[in-house]
């Protein structure tokens, strides 16, 4: 299966960013403006804007100077909300295998993983705004975009996997995780600082990399074998172009009513060395290491003082 968006929601997403560039102006857009900007067809149209007006997403206005308009700014607005607009809800009652509604008493072998992915990209695309949309097309458009992600051809990644135990219960931790991960990212930017002490010191380091984070999501607790399993994604960006990155989960295990087992696994990409230099395997991996551990510990302390 190839994940993709249907020809009306891949309209209803551009006729989006087109509402959100022109935010700031003072006259609505018109339906034949939408069309002409972001390749709408002009048949079609007025009903991808009936789409968005829907979802409370857009304003219709009437009359000689009348048009359309978010509804919200940009940046309270998610592309999440904008996809379900033209596609529908993405989560199912249907049960994957079949046509039937799922039952847990008849529940099929890819429940859980199947639940477990569809929570992964409702959190990603929930994580995303409209504002943030706008900012990487403009970015796109002055050909100062650099796109970070696991395609990069120059950006080796290592699988990590650790654990730490804090004192606290498992519900404590997972509402403070559910509750937004704005928190995080000092602990997240202190860990890897850590690493990147660690590359400058034995590796082909240089100065600090100047990186800042742009972008942190935690999904929805999805429970799994008797855990709770919360995915995680955090990476970010400077002007080299290829930074940190961190893709995995985060694993929450009852060891006692006090006491919960938190175990982090994914794929992390270091920076990278001097100059760009792609570090060997050996010095990839213990720069890995060191961070993860340093966030796991960090994470433990935050939650056990608060």
């Amino acid at each position: 299966m190839r994940l993709k968006l249907s020809k009306r929601g891949d309209y209803v997403v551009r006729s989006a960013i087109c509402l959100a560039q022109s935010f700031e102006a003072d006259a609505p857009k018109k339906l034949r403006q939408v069309s002409v900007e972001m390749g709408v067809p002009r048949t079609f149209v007025s009903q991808i804007m009936g789409d968005l007006v829907q979802a409370r997403i857009a304003t219709s206005f009437f009359g000689a100077n009348g048009g359309y308009r978010l509804s919200r700014p940009p940046d309270q607005i998610t592309l999440l909300e904008v996809v379900e607009a033209g596609e529908g809800p993405l989560e199912s009652d249907t049960c994957v295998l079949g046509d039937e509604p799922c039952h847990w008493e008849s529940v099929c072998p890819l429940h859980e993983t199947w639940t477990a992915a569809s929570a992964a990209l409702r959190a990603e695309l929930a994580g995303t705004t409209l504002a943030t949309l706008v900012e990487r097309d403009r970015a796109i458009a002055a050909g100062t975009y650099h796109v970070v992600g696991h395609r990069a051809p120059a950006a080796p990644s290592v699988e990590v996997s650790d654990s730490v135990q804090i004192e606290a219960p498992r519900a404590v931790i997972a509402e403070r995780l559910s509750g937004g991960g704005a928190w995080l990212v000092p602990h997240l930017e202190a860990a890897r600082d850590d690493g990147e002490e660690l590359l400058v010191r034995v590796g082909p380091g240089g100065l600090p990399w100047l990186s800042k984070t742009v972008a942190l999501r935690l999904g929805e607790a999805v429970a799994h074998d008797g855990a709770l399993v919360i995915p995680l994604t955090w990476e970010a960006t400077g002007p080299s172009g290829l930074f940190p990155r961190l893709q995995g989960t985060v694993r929450l295990v009852e060891l006692d009513p006090d006491r919960t087992e938190v175990l982090l696994a994914g794929r992390y990409r270091p920076p990278l060395g001097r100059a760009g230099a792609v570090l060997d395997d050996a010095l990839l991996a213990r720069v890995a290491r060191a961070t993860i551990r340093s966030l796991l510990r960090r994470l433990a302390r935050a939650l056990e003082e608060e």
